[in-house]
């Protein structure tokens, strides 16, 4: 059984990346009329734009966070630097392999003086937190009707990040990533967290909140949305992007979060309505981060 899986392991993600593919597709070929039929208002261009803002906002927040990790290490670094590596890398998470902004982040703050020991866990540990957060907001968001389920739910995942817990993941995470040469002689301490990420991680969870008030306006560019629904939405949104990071596929997630917020979205909103909103908001992430890299760019040029 593990030679049959050990062989299929390689194929995975062209499977995942195929059926969500077809399952797209299928959406679109079914729906297109009504695609083509609906109008983007003045308000609804407004609400766009808003959400290309708020969406270039969170990575800059998510840079700063980052910077959070750096410092939980006691690693000495400039703010605007860590958040300039950062959104120059960003981009690099598109390629193939899904791990080039990895390789960025680490080569640029191993040349700022900071242990590529400690270089390897700031990158391992960013996902992990992401994917925490993505997770508490999911799971609060979608148990509104029980307080006690929503304080359980966030408790349980704080659990999740206590240093026993996470740090057998990153280790797995460094040799499924991250392999490092036996002939390197620079690692020289064990990849492990020492103390809680309470700071950086309740900074993740304004990211996502972030992201997801961004995929909220681009709905709301297409449609009205009721009070009541504003979490069913920020709860989808979290679980469709915590699997477009997880799963593998597509770099970025592309494919696994349109796929999985248009299955959960569409028994409350119109189809139509909905592929053009993970449409849109994709378009707008990639511009978004674009745009984050170019600002990165020309301030790396006026600093030398």
């Amino acid at each position: 059984m593990k030679k049959v899986l050990s062989r299929l392991k390689p194929y995975l993600a062209w499977i995942i990346l195929g059926v969500t593919l077809f399952f797209l597709t299928k959406t679109l070929k079914d729906q297109w009329q009504q695609v083509l039929e609906i109008r983007i208002s003045d308000s609804g261009w407004v609400s766009l734009g808003t959400a290309f803002i708020v969406t270039i906002i969170a990575h800059l927040w998510s840079g700063w966070v980052w910077f959070w990790i750096i410092k939980e290490f006691n690693q000495s670094v400039n703010l605007r630097w860590t958040i300039r590596v950062y959104l120059l890398t960003n981009v690099a998470k598109y390629l193939p392999g899904n791990i080039w902004h990895f390789y960025g982040r680490i080569s640029s703050i191993k040349q700022a003086g900071v242990p590529v020991e400690i270089a390897l866990l700031t990158v391992l540990i960013e996902p992990l937190l992401m994917a925490a957060a993505a997770l508490a907001i999911a799971l609060f968001a979608s148990t509104q009707e029980s307080l006690f389920l929503q304080f359980l739910c966030f408790f349980v995942v704080i659990f999740i990040l206590h240093p026993r817990i996470l740090n057998p993941v990153i280790k797995y995470l460094a040799k499924l990533k991250l392999t490092v040469k036996k002939s390197d002689s620079y690692l020289h301490t064990e990849l492990k967290l020492v103390r809680y990420p309470i700071k950086p991680f309740f900074g993740e969870i304004c990211f996502i909140l972030l992201r997801g008030s961004g995929f909220l306006l681009t709905m709301l560019a297409f449609n009205s949305i009721e009070f009541n629904q504003v979490l069913l939405i920020i709860s989808v949104f979290s679980l469709a992007w915590l699997l477009g990071l997880v799963v593998p596929g597509a770099p970025g997630g592309v494919g696994v979060f349109e796929a999985t917020a248009l299955a959960l979205l569409e028994q409350k909103f119109s189809p139509g309505i909905v592929l053009s909103a993970v449409a849109f908001y994709r378009l707008i992430s990639v511009l978004a981060e674009t745009f984050a890299a170019a600002l990165a760019w020309l301030d790396q040029q006026n600093q030398q």
